[in-house]
């Protein structure tokens, strides 16, 4: 049989602002509107900000300086002016009430001399992390989100793979890699406190995330020269470029913030209700190739835009020879079990969701998904999308700019290409400076109607509130799987309750 696709073009997804109103560039509704929960998130909020004496004062300055309009140097409709805290978000930050955690500078500057990455990185996290648990199990004021402020020198010694320059003053503590993880606790209480570090992944965004999980702290992790660039670079040519961002990390860091105080900025305008999206998150727990082992989480995302993170088991749940990853049909069932009774108690009014949207990169398969189908029979109807990207073909038009973002090409009733990044009217510009690749999207299990299915595909696009950008190129359901799974397991015993997406990222 002959398959002729068929093109279409969806219309821009429209977001919800104060008052109800609606419109398709989030940073046109902050600033016309304010956020969707202006009623409920406004005036003075308390914030805390822990780091090293000069790094507070940078972030101090900067937060200070949002509170007033900002505008790049070549600012256009791609890159709005950010009219202040106040005026975008309805909040303004209590400086008279902010909490200062002080890290000593010689500490930072003594544990970024460790030769082994994991003693570097777990000690580096732990002066911040083990001040933060101390302040909530001590302290009473009530600190809504704190900014941990770090120098470059962490964010670029703190990374996988990473490596200090030689100096005869560098620290060599480390342990033989079979000494590493015995299971055997050490004689010596310091040899414990050495191995600890081998638990856990070289990463200080990852650690610090994972070790404050369990006491629910909300943090926004920032490094000195997103927001000190002109105090700390020499080069005037590098400091011109930076410049052209100025108003975007506003309007970023701005909305971060705003939500990560309890605030929704923005939601879906066309409000699909009683629907939850559920993205899968898998992450293997070590790089050995031959491992089968991982850990499954999930993303769930509801009507409003909201969404919260549910910690599954660990297994053999990666497929060697296919390089995919499945869970276990009991697993499977505990996993939309969680999804389903959390819709329920805290979101869903007390009853469960119409549909539930399994977005993931590869098939279903029939253990897995009878244990989804059999747990939520005569509760929710699932369904499920698998979502890849694809290089296998471009479409090139006669005109100055690419395809428009929303351009979606039906192969199948359940099949379709979608182009979520390309030329944006409202912009007059493109996402991205290549000639746009599709997602593929495909219903693989149940059934719905695909042109809905990438809808709402392109709707979730615009739910990243880390950033205040006009759209991503993937779904939040995928968006932020990986770093997710990465926080999961970045420490061998990580303990995670269900938690709000904000704790993630």
């Amino acid at each position: 049989m002959k398959i002729v696709p068929e093109l279409y073009y969806l219309n821009e997804p429209e977001l919800s602002f104060g008052y109800n109103q609606k419109t398709s560039d989030p940073r046109d509704g902050l600033m016309l509107y304010g956020p969707h929960d202006c009623n409920k998130i406004k005036g003075q909020i308390n914030i805390g900000i822990i780091g090293c004496y000069n790094q507070r004062a940078y972030l101090k300055e900067y937060l200070k300086k949002i509170h007033q309009p900002i505008t790049s140097i070549t600012a256009d409709v791609a890159r709005p002016f950010f009219p202040g805290l106040d005026a975008a978000f309805g909040i303004h930050i209590n400086f008279e009430n902010v909490v200062e955690i002080n890290i000593k500078e010689e500490e930072v500057k003594k544990f970024l001399k460790y030769n082994d990455g994991h003693q570097r990185v777990h000690k580096l996290s732990n002066l911040f992390a083990d001040e933060l648990i101390k302040y909530q199990n001590e302290e009473e004021r009530i600190v809504s989100v704190w900014f941990v402020i770090i120098q470059d020198d962490i964010f670029k010694f703190g990374r996988p793979k990473s490596k200090i320059p030689k100096s005869i003053e560098n620290v060599n503590l480390t342990l033989d890699k079979k000494k590493r993880s015995t299971g055997e606790p050490f004689l010596f209480d310091f040899m414990n406190q050495i191995q600890e570090a081998y638990d856990y992944e070289i990463n200080f965004h990852n650690q610090i995330k994972a070790k404050l999980l369990n006491h629910k702290i909300v943090t926004q992790i920032l490094k000195e020269s997103t927001i000190a660039y002109e105090q700390l670079w020499a080069d005037q040519k590098k400091i011109d470029l930076q410049r052209l961002f100025d108003s975007a990390k506003a309007w970023n860091i701005s909305t971060t913030l705003y939500y990560k105080n309890g605030g929704l900025p923005w939601r879906l305008g066309d409000i699909r209700e009683d629907v939850c999206y559920l993205g899968l998150v898998y992450k293997k727990l070590n790089g050995d190739p031959k491992n089968r082992s991982a850990c499954c989480a999930a993303q769930m995302f509801i009507d409003s835009g909201d969404g919260m993170v549910f910690r599954g088991n660990i297994g053999d749940w990666y497929n060697l020879e296919t390089k995919e990853f499945h869970i276990k049909k009991d697993d499977a069932a505990q996993m939309i079990n969680q999804s389903l009774e959390a819709f329920k108690q805290k979101l869903g009014k007390g009853k469960y969701p119409k549909e539930v949207f399994i977005h993931a990169k590869t098939l279903f398969d029939e253990d897995e998904w009878i244990g989804f189908t059999e747990m939520a029979a005569g509760k929710s109807k699932i369904i499920g999308v698998r979502i890849q990207n694809t290089d296998q073909f471009k479409i090139y038009r006669d005109f100055s700019f690419c395809v428009p973002r929303g351009t979606m090409m039906k192969i199948t009733p359940e099949r379709a290409y979608l182009w979520t990044k390309g030329f944006i009217p409202r912009l007059q510009t493109q996402i991205g400076l290549e000639t746009p690749n599709p997602i593929v999207v495909e219903v693989t299990r149940g059934s719905a109607d695909i042109e809905q299915v990438c809808k709402d595909v392109l709707a979730l696009t615009k739910l990243n509130y880390n950033a205040c950008i006009f759209a991503d190129g993937q779904p939040v359901t995928l968006r932020f799987a990986d770093s997710i799974g990465e926080i999961l397991t970045a420490g061998k015993n990580v303990v995670s309750s269900i938690l709000p997406f904000k704790h993630y990222v």
